[in-house]
């Protein structure tokens, strides 16, 4: 008798490889000055069901991240911890080509004011990724600019 077949694979489908471009080796900068920022290594986790960020910046506290597809929702959901000790709980999902993700960040407006963040991951012609933030202390009605970084493929 011949094996019986692989099981599928439950994370395989089109709506889980989302954010895949952001998977990979990065030299983060500053887009708007081109001066590096840190390093990140995203990797595809769990069969491809998860994706995990770890962050290490030039300076300050790094941090890491999960983000999943929720298997209920159908909702993109990403939970950051940063070396502060800080938690943040992102949710949104695909918007054409692009990942928006939003959450509330704690004390982001000093202490006990939080404030609302939104990020933006764009997959780049030239293989980088742009991650655009936002924040908004009137709960969204309003956004400023928050961080704007260009994660560059390493080299090798």
């Amino acid at each position: 008798p011949s094996p019986p077949p692989p099981p599928p694979q439950v994370c395989g489908a089109k709506e889980f490889r989302a954010l895949d471009f952001w998977v990979g080796e990065w030299e983060v900068v500053s887009t708007a000055t081109k001066k590096k920022a840190g390093d990140s290594r995203i990797e595809s986790m769990a069969g491809g069901c998860a994706i995990r960020e770890t962050w290490v910046p030039n300076k300050g506290p790094g941090g890491t991240s999960i983000t999943l597809l929720h298997h209920r929702s159908a909702r993109w959901e990403q939970v950051w911890i940063g070396g502060d000790g800080r938690r943040v709980d992102f949710s949104g999902g695909p918007v054409g080509n692009t990942m928006v993700l939003t959450g509330y960040w704690d004390d982001l407006g000093g202490a006990g004011v939080d404030a609302l963040v939104r990020m933006t991951f764009t997959p780049n012609d030239d293989g980088s990724v742009r991650q655009a933030g936002e924040v908004s202390g009137d709960h969204g009605k309003t956004w400023i600019p928050f961080f704007d970084y260009t994660y560059r493929p390493k080299a090798g």
